[in-house]
């Protein structure tokens, strides 16, 4: 396969071995920019940016120590973080390539080497600096979108006594590296808690992933969170780095931990007590620093009765709990979070001041709120894009209305069709019988309130 990408640096004393390399990879890669005096080094990487450097081991005639190569990697490091070094080094030089890879070297080729060997090793070294310059751009994302979030929906601290203890609690949890549970009913805000213990702790400035595991096959599991090298599977294309990986130096934020197999849960378990990952198709370990935040909406203490969790992940990941309550147990936050997102939602589409009418924010009290802050946060933001008046009625709100008990003015139906009923017949006569009007006021078709007239009035 060609490469007519990438710029590669040869670093070799040997005139020889510049030109056979050049000659070779030229037909493969864009660029070729070859050097016998390692001194030029540091100008041309500051100059240039290279996928991969070939570097050799010594320059100096009759030093064989590799100190040489130590150092200009070291060098080439220091200046490029990110750079993929690859050393050429004779045969009896092995054990000075090895202990390169641990001070920093991608790979090692050995003299003389062999020309498709040569060009796998090249390839992977290329691959592994697309991926290094995609988790930079990644990471720099992520910090943006923090930012961006930073500036836009947060954590919102109401009046309820329940979440008391849970906001308190997080400046310390943040301080620690310890491993956290968040549990809580689908849509309590249990990433939001868990993106303020990001933005408090000394992590605040690296990557916050998020990683959904329900969502996450068993066949998708190792490759996402680990990463694979090319080939190791049928569709496995060229090197990828996993999301483990790529949060190094952050917070892993690993949602809905609950809907993970046994197999899936011992392979977690083991990067978290061993602190390094192994992606699939490579026999090499890499150490990752990684804090675990992790949720669920389970009961995992039933699970692991029922033999469905492993009670050493959960200890592991349960260092400390919080436990949200759902938004039906703390109704005092309600009308903090609906005036909340009405102002967020009124800034975002532009409209004009809008207000809730107090029947209406007694009504959404009174409502069970199955799907917690996302289903209210949602319900306000259609309100605010379909309203036409500046004060909202109950009617405004989007809910499942098979559990509401509406409230319209100062009373309260039974049933939906006592409700509607009512608003038809008082919009009705607010407009004088003004059949466009109303029906324009209630966001339907003239057809559809004349049958909604003839079903209540006859």
């Amino acid at each position: 396969m060609e490469f007519r990408q990438g710029k590669i640096l040869i670093v070799d004393d040997n005139k020889s071995v510049l030109d056979s390399l050049k000659l070779f990879l030229e037909d493969y890669f864009g660029v070729i920019i070859t050097v016998s005096n390692p001194n030029r080094i540091p100008q041309l990487i500051l100059q240039e940016n290279f996928d991969v450097v070939l570097l050799d081991m010594n320059f100096s005639a009759g030093k064989m120590t590799g100190n040489e190569g130590f150092y200009w990697l070291k060098e080439i490091l220091r200046i490029d973080p990110h750079a993929v070094v690859v050393h050429i080094t004779a045969y009896g030089d092995i054990e000075m390539a090895v202990r390169a890879i641990k001070e920093g070297a991608t790979d090692f080729v050995v003299k003389p080497w062999d020309n498709y060997k040569l060009l796998a090793t090249i390839q992977s070294a290329y691959n592994l600096r697309k991926s290094k310059i995609e988790v930079k751009k990644l990471k720099q994302n992520q910090k943006n979108l923090a930012e961006s979030l930073g500036n836009g929906i947060n954590l919102i601290r109401g009046p309820s006594k329940s979440m008391d203890n849970i906001y308190n609690a997080i400046p310390k949890i943040a301080l620690s590296e310890a491993c956290v549970l968040i549990t809580g009913e689908n849509g309590t805000g249990k990433e939001l808690i868990a993106r303020e213990i990001h933005k408090q702790s000394e992590r605040r400035d690296e990557i916050f992933m998020r990683v959904d595991l329900g969502s996450l096959n068993e066949n998708l599991f190792e490759s996402e969170l680990f990463g694979h090298v090319k080939g190791a599977f049928t569709d496995a294309r060229e090197d990828r780095i996993g999301k483990i990986e790529s949060a190094s130096g952050g917070t892993l934020f690993l949602d809905e931990i609950g809907n993970l197999t046994l197999s899936m849960q011992a392979k977690l378990l083991s990067v978290m007590q061993n602190k390094e990952i192994c992606p699939m198709g490579s026999n090499k370990s890499t150490q990752v620093d990684v804090r675990f935040v992790c949720a669920t909406n389970k009961d995992l203490e039933k699970m692991i009765q029922n033999n469905a969790f492993r009670e050493d992940l959960f200890y592991r990941i349960n260092t400390i709990q919080l436990a949200i309550p759902p938004l039906r147990a703390r109704i005092e936050d309600i009308p903090v979070l609906i005036r909340f997102y009405l102002d967020y939602y009124r800034t975002k589409y532009s409209k004009p001041l809008i207000q809730i009418h107090q029947y209406a924010l007694q009504a959404l009290k009174e409502y069970p709120w199955p799907g917690n802050i996302r289903e209210l946060q949602h319900a306000v933001e259609k309100a605010v894009i379909l309203s036409s008046s500046n004060i909202l009625q109950a009617a405004d709100f989007f809910v499942d209305k098979r559990n509401l008990n509406p409230v319209i003015g100062h009373k309260a139906f039974n049933t939906l069709e006592e409700a509607e009923r009512h608003t038809i017949l008082s919009i009705l006569e607010r407009n004088k019988g003004n059949l466009s009007r109303t029906a324009k006021e209630l966001k339907i078709g003239r057809q559809t309130l004349y049958n909604k007239l003839k079903k209540y009035t006859t």
